[in-house]
């Protein structure tokens, strides 16, 4: 499903505009990742929790060459689907 047609999912759901839609569509994911940027977790009751985890600095290999590289330290998102997401998809 691409954002369009979430958009449209939301407004035929609704009784809403598109535009009013991919108003609140956008106002939703900004809100996500508003709060991830900020090292919040957002846990959503019945889909799920979105956390960041911090990764820290690492050696790794380059396969091709075997040459050791330093891998710089990174946060990564995490999500983890609430059992009301479970169950609508292992119907």
């Amino acid at each position: 499903m691409t954002l369009d047609e979430l958009t449209a999912a939301v407004a035929k759901e609704t009784g809403m505009t598109k535009a009013s839609a991919s108003k609140a569509v956008h106002a939703v994911l900004n809100a996500i990742q508003n709060a991830l940027a900020q090292g919040q977790r957002v846990s959503i009751a019945g889909f799920g929790v979105f956390e960041v985890s911090h990764r820290p600095a690492r050696t790794g290999r380059n396969p091709r060459t075997g040459e050791t590289i330093q891998i710089a330290a990174t946060n990564a998102i995490k999500f983890k689907p609430g059992k009301g997401l479970r169950d609508a998809v292992n119907k």
